[in-house]
C-alpha cells in the first residue's frame, strides 16, 4: 500500500516544478523586459547606500575605506543638538506642510471646478494653460516671482498700490515673515494644473448615472460636487496623501536657494541647503550624510504610519 501513496508525493513534487517552469516561461519576455528597469534600480538606487558607512566616520577623502575614522553616532549627536540644524528642520517642515496643504487643497478645487466647465474647447484651454508652467525650470520661475516682487515696477507692488491696500512698494522678499508665504505661492502657481490631472481622471471615472440621480432628486452642483465628486475621489486623496507624507522633508532647495538672500536666511534654509553647505562647501561629508539618512529614515516612517492608520480605518493603501 505505500508505493502508491509515494508515487502520489512524488507526482505532487513534480507538480509544482513543471507549473513553476511553465509560468517563467510564459513570463520570460516581461522579465527580460524589466530586467534593464531592475539594473537601473540597483545601480543608482541601491548600491550607492553603502556611501551611507560615511556617517558613522570622520570621513576624508584622501584616505581609503580602511583607513577612515570610525566615530559612531557622533554625526548624529551633532545633528540633534546644533541649533542650526534645529532651524533648518523648521524651515523644511514647515514649507513642506504648505507646500502640501496647499497643493491638496488647490489641485483638488481646481479639477472640480474644471470638471463643471460644459465648453470642452474652453476647458481643455484652461487645463494646457494651467499645467504648462509645470514645465518651466525653477530658474524660470524665481525670476518671474523676483521680477513680480520687486519694489521697482514689480506688478504686486503696483496692483496694491493702485487698490490702496498699501501706500508705498513692500520689500517681499527681504522679509522673513513673507517668505514662506511667497514659496508656497510659487508652488502653487507652478503644479497646481499638473497636481490636477490625476484628480480630474478620478473624477472620469465616476458613474454618470450617480450625477443623474441626484439631479433628479433636486441636488443641485454644489450638492453633486460635494455629496458624489469628493467621495468618488475620495481613495486617490488618500493615496496620493500617503504618497506625499513621505516627501514632508522635502520642501525644495532651488526655489529657497534662488529666492533667499542673507535677510532671510533663517527662514529660507532648508535640510537640502544644509548639506550643500557642509556636504560641499565644508567639506564635511559625514555630517552632510548624516542629514541625508535622517531624511530617508523620517520619510518611510512617516509612510508606514500613514499607511497603517488608513488601513485601520478602512481607507486605501498605499502597502
Amino acid at each position: 500500500m505505500a508505493k502508491p501513496v509515494d508515487a502520489l508525493a512524488a507526482k505532487a513534487t513534480v507538480q509544482p516544478k513543471k507549473t513553476r517552469r511553465k509560468w517563467f516561461k510564459n513570463q520570460s519576455q516581461l522579465m527580460w523586459m524589466s530586467l534593464p528597469v531592475l539594473l537601473y534600480v540597483m545601480l543608482f538606487s541601491y548600491y550607492p547606500i553603502w556611501g551611507w558607512t560615511m556617517a558613522f566616520q570622520n570621513y576624508r577623502p584622501a584616505k581609503s575605506f580602511a583607513e577612515q575614522e570610525w566615530v559612531g553616532l557622533k554625526q548624529f549627536k551633532f545633528l540633534f543638538t546644533d541649533d542650526g540644524f534645529l532651524r533648518v528642520l523648521r524651515n523644511t517642515i514647515g514649507m513642506s506642510a504648505i507646500n502640501m496643504i496647499l497643493g491638496f487643497v488647490t489641485a483638488i478645487i481646481f479639477a472640480i471646478l474644471l470638471n463643471e466647465v460644459k465648453n470642452k474647447l474652453f476647458k481643455r484651454s484652461i487645463q494646457t494653460i494651467s499645467y504648462l508652467p509645470h514645465f518651466l525650470s525653477w530658474i524660470i520661475v524665481t525670476g518671474i516671482v523676483a521680477s513680480s516682487l520687486s519694489v521697482d515696477g514689480g506688478i504686486v507692488n503696483e496692483v496694491l498700490i493702485k487698490l490702496g491696500f498699501i501706500n508705498e512698494p513692500i520689500l517681499w522678499l527681504s522679509e522673513p515673515k513673507y517668505f514662506w508665504g511667497i514659496v508656497g505661492a510659487s508652488h502653487v502657481w507652478k503644479e497646481v494644473g499638473w497636481n490636477a490631472i490625476i484628480y480630474l481622471a478620478a473624477i472620469t471615472s465616476i458613474d454618470p448615472s450617480l450625477y443623474e440621480a441626484a439631479e433628479i432628486d433636486g441636488a443641485n452642483r454644489y450638492h453633486k460636487m460635494w455629496y458624489i465628486t469628493l467621495p468618488g475621489i475620495k481613495s486617490i486623496v488618500i493615496i496620493l496623501l500617503i504618497m506625499n507624507l513621505g516627501w514632508i522633508l522635502e520642501a525644495g532647495f532651488e526655489v529657497q536657494y534662488l529666492l533667499g538672500n542673507g535677510v532671510v536666511v533663517d527662514w529660507s534654509e532648508t535640510i537640502d541647503i544644509f548639506v550643500l553647505k557642509y556636504g560641499l562647501k565644508q567639506g564635511n561629508y559625514s555630517l552632510a550624510t548624516a542629514a541625508g539618512i535622517f531624511k530617508t529614515v523620517v520619510s518611510i516612517t512617516l509612510i508606514y504610519a500613514a499607511n497603517t492608520i488608513a488601513k485601520r480605518f478602512g481607507e486605501e493603501r498605499l502597502i
